[in-house]
């Protein structure tokens, strides 16, 4: 969804580029969030794949790049509630992405298998950080990365050590979602890709080229929803809102566009909360 028919957004990076003020970026980050929700609701999309939570560390592959919110986990963490915040008020629901952390890979996994070899303490105090802060949200998806100190041989995806982490030590209880199963990561048809991601623990895997044929090899991988798996697709599916906050979409879509020009003294005007339609 994009132009001309839609808004572009911004990329993570942007919101605190826009301001020295911490608390501004904050209210444009789930401004920004709130207006997607707008968007999506008006044709139907219920879900975004938003928001990135990774950590970028220096050296670390691109991929992430402006997507990443900030440099560094607290900030990531204040930013990514803020837009996951702005989805729910608008009815959409949000996926905290890429669990447990994507911000220390050296490769692109869309290209191939990326590991990461540091322990587990530098882990917890950085990478898992952001995801542990919103392990409230409904909807989490997975990395294809091996970490060496969960899994020596498995992708986050395909391990059930990594699954158990995310659930146990990052206090994760939502909707667990594979990343795209075509990327060059993973190994096997897509159809042991399938069933590997699903024997680990993701409730529901994700195939995103379209490809009627790559469809039905998945779909002899997976199953009928069911037991766990089904409840917390319930529970998801529960927290949508039925009626989105009032919202003048003309004055905060103006806002917006102000706040990211630079334009903050002209953006002036009531708090979000506070705008009513």
């Amino acid at each position: 969804m994009g132009p001309p028919h839609w808004p572009k957004y911004p990329p993570g990076e942007a919101y605190l580029k826009a301001t020295n003020d911490p608390l501004a970026a904050r209210e444009l980050a789930r401004l920004g969030g709130r207006l997607m929700a707008h968007d999506l609701k008006a044709v139907g999309v219920d879900v975004d794949c938003l928001p990135v939570l990774d950590v970028p560390v220096p050296g670390a592959h691109d991929i992430i790049g402006d997507r990443a919110y900030a440099r560094d986990p607290a900030t990531v963490a204040q930013l990514g509630r803020a837009a996951a915040e702005g989805l729910l008020a608008g009815g959409v629901l949000p996926v905290i992405k890429h669990m447990p952390g994507h911000g220390r890979a050296f490769a692109d996994s869309h290209k191939e298998l990326p590991t990461v070899g540091v322990d587990l303490d530098t882990l917890e105090a950085w990478d898992f950080a952001p995801f542990r802060a919103l392990s409230d949200m409904p909807i989490g998806m997975t990395a294809h990365i091996v970490f060496t100190a969960i899994d020596r041989k498995r992708p986050a995806t395909q391990s059930r050590r990594a699954i158990r982490l995310i659930r146990e030590r990052l206090g994760f209880g939502g909707l667990l979602l594979s990343d795209d199963l075509c990327m060059n990561a993973l190994s096997g048809t897509l159809t042991q890709r399938a069933e590997a991601s699903l024997k680990a623990g993701c409730d529901l895997v994700i195939h995103c080229t379209g490809d009627l044929d790559e469809m039905r090899q998945v779909a002899e991988g997976v199953g009928p929803l069911r037991g766990g798996a089904a409840r917390r697709a319930q529970a998801a599916l529960a927290r949508i809102v039925r009626s989105p906050e009032p919202l003048d979409i003309e004055v905060a879509r103006a806002r917006f566009d102000a706040m990211m020009a630079g334009r903050l003294e002209a953006a002036r005007g009531p708090d979000v909360g506070e705008i009513q339609a």
